[in-house]
């Protein structure tokens, strides 16, 4: 055994079929094996957050938070750990401090013990009510840098901000590389540079999509990463992290201790092969996704990105078109201040790219989303948006600049009045606060006995 030591975080739970196959894995499917994973010596085991939360209510009719509860229950040693998106939480808009200090104490009530934080845009601002709750109530705050490649994200600028989430009261870091697109080169000169500056923990997550990712795990260990992000190994691959198994026998031969318990992780493997062969069965597993894309490097498109962009083209009977649309991406992204395409970054991005094909022009249509980025209601973007494009979408609409959710009241109270005696719970009503149209259609059905609506609504938040 060597003096140094590599700790593996297991994303199966969560961003493995997230990224993969748009989150489908249920709690029943899940569960059985949780015990064997408690043992296996992971550092933790990310379960919950990120797409979670949406999809269970919106296409598997279950309560996230029994899911999280069961977790719990079935694996109590091993630390649990969930995505949170800022000030956006698991929603799609940004809530009231109220909501995000109550959200973050049921979460840790019910189980959970890394909170990893990521504002989409880099903007610590929008982070630091999701900090000040989740040190209010004893959790560990995971702060995040979403790593991105544009003129304005520079060495320089990520080492800026690693300061600022320390000094925000970051009890860790996360080097977040949501689209498989961290080089080893880069990834050695990063963690390199952000050792010497800061002393808490770093965790490196990244994605297999490039065919990289593991050169990239080595090179940011060697420079000293603790923690990375791994997928057992029936769900790695392609758009999913790179395998578990593999990279902690290396690990090993390389002198690194992994904790890891390597026939605990054979039996974990063999209880998800038959998981994944039925979901290829269905075609709700898309092979697609589990093959290498060295594009990614261009393109910068996450692998739960990917599989959405795909899904709404083929809704649209136009999959023939998906080279274009990834083609538009970067040009979108560009006109609109390099945001790093994470959730809900990607899916805006995504969109607009998807409508300015399909329409044949530019900016024809806009979706709402992107007229409230572009006004500031998210938050600052990276780079400034040109006076032309800001005059395009929003026209002489105002600019906002302070931080979005000073402008959001209170709005907990309010919500729970307006779900009434549908909401059994603190819980239930945060379900509502979420997703206000499914989330109530799904407590309905709950009242009524019955199952979720099954009616087809389009995927979207499937990245990490």
């Amino acid at each position: 055994m060597g003096s140094k030591e590599i700790r593996f975080t297991e994303t199966v739970l969560r961003d493995g079929h997230q990224s993969l196959m748009a989150t489908r894995l249920s709690t029943a499917e899940m569960v059985p094996i949780l015990a064997t994973m408690d043992e296996a010596g992971y550092q933790a085991l990310e379960c919950w957050g990120g797409a979670t939360f949406d999809a269970a209510i919106r296409f598997l009719s279950e309560d996230p938070w029994e899911r999280l509860r069961l977790f719990k229950q079935h694996a109590p040693k091993t630390p649990l750990q969930m995505l949170l998106r800022g000030q956006n939480l698991l929603g799609y808009r940004h809530y009231g401090d109220d909501i995000v200090d109550k959200f973050v104490q049921k979460t840790i009530e019910n189980g959970m013990d890394i909170i990893r934080v990521f504002d989409a845009l880099n903007d610590t601002r929008n982070m630091e009510a999701c900090v000040k709750a989740i040190k209010k109530y004893k959790g560990h705050a995971q702060l995040a840098i979403c790593y991105t490649v544009s003129p304005v994200h520079t060495s320089a600028y990520y080492l800026e901000l690693a300061q600022k989430l320390v000094d925000l009261g970051a009890d860790s870091i996360c080097l977040k590389d949501m689209a498989g697109i961290l080089t080893p080169k880069v990834a050695t000169e990063l963690v390199t540079a952000l050792r010497k500056v800061i002393q808490v923990p770093i965790e490196v997550h990244t994605h297999a999509t490039s065919g990289v990712s593991e050169l990239t795990y080595f090179a940011a260990i060697e420079a000293g990463a603790d923690i990375i992000d791994t997928a057992i190994s029936p769900f790695s691959g392609g758009t999913s992290q790179p395998a578990t198994e593999p990279l902690a026998i290396v690990a090993e031969e390389l002198g690194y201790h992994t904790h890891l318990n390597q026939e605990k992780l054979e039996e974990i493997a063999d209880y998800f092969k038959p998981i994944k062969e039925k979901y290829l069965k269905a075609e709700i597993l898309d092979p697609k996704m589990l093959t290498v894309d060295p594009k990614a490097l261009f393109y910068q498109v996450p692998g739960g990105m990917l599989s959405n962009l795909f899904s709404q083209l083929k809704q649209a009977g136009a999959e023939q078109r998906f080279e274009e649309v990834l083609r538009e991406v970067p040009k979108v992204r560009e006109d609109l201040g390099y945001p790093p395409l994470v959730t809900p970054m990607s899916q805006m991005v995504g969109t607009q790219a998807v409508f300015n094909v399909l329409t044949g022009e530019r900016y024809k249509m806009i979706p709402n989303e992107i007229k409230e980025y572009v006004r500031g209601a998210y938050g600052q973007s990276p780079a400034p948006i040109s006076p032309e494009i800001r005059q395009l979408i929003i026209g002489e609409t105002p600019v906002i600049t302070e931080r979005p959710a000073d402008l959001i009241a209170p709005e907990f109270e309010a919500l729970k009045a307006e779900i009434g005696e549908l909401a059994k719970s603190d819980e239930d009503v945060l379900i509502y606060a979420m997703f206000p149209q499914v989330g109530k259609q799904f407590l309905a059905d709950r009242e009524k006995g019955g199952a979720a609506s099954d009616e087809p609504i389009r995927i979207f938040g499937v990245t990490s």
